[in-house]
């Protein structure tokens, strides 16, 4: 059974183990193995981590019973509107619903707190975007952002209207 558990800072290492498992796979065939490396130090390093916590994203852990199996993180951007910063199940997961779930839960939390949007970005070319219009999201715009060391997010913003 699936349950969500929010997460502190304790349990930074738990979501760098999630990452570590999730991540290289998720985009082994849309980025270089030094693109990997580089934005997972800058991403999920446990300073940019700790600091992500203490700008306000709120953290979660998805469980399978006793296995943790994913993470996602959001928080809110503007007045009323969220992003969905990062949403990751394990492979083994991957079109069971529990994605799905994971939104679900956020699009409670943060109805309860008046939201009116939830936006997330997804690499272009990433498939995930399928997913992600299943689940009721709509490209909004198209960006692209320069992360350093001459790499771009080339990226899709999503959303959808809770």
């Amino acid at each position: 059974m699936l349950k969500i558990r929010t997460a502190g800072i304790n349990d930074i290492p738990l979501i760098r183990q999630l990452t570590f498992n999730v991540w290289p796979q998720t985009y082994a065939v849309l980025l270089s193995q030094e693109q990997i490396d580089y934005m997972l130090e800058l991403m999920y390093s446990e300073e940019s981590l700790r600091k992500q916590f203490e700008s306000g994203c709120i953290f979660i852990v998805v469980y399978d019973d006793a296995e943790p199996v994913g993470f996602a993180s959001y928080q809110e951007i503007k007045p009323y509107t969220w992003k969905l910063h990062k949403l990751y199940v394990l492979s083994s997961q991957q079109g069971k619903g529990t994605g799905r779930f994971v939104i679900d839960h956020i699009i409670k939390e943060i109805k309860n707190l008046q939201a009116i949007a939830l936006q997330l970005q997804v690499k272009r070319d990433n498939t995930a975007r399928i997913f992600y219009e299943k689940a009721g999201f709509n490209i909004i715009e198209e960006i692209k952002l320069d992360i350093g060391n001459g790499y771009y997010m080339e990226d899709y913003i999503m959303e959808k209207k809770v």
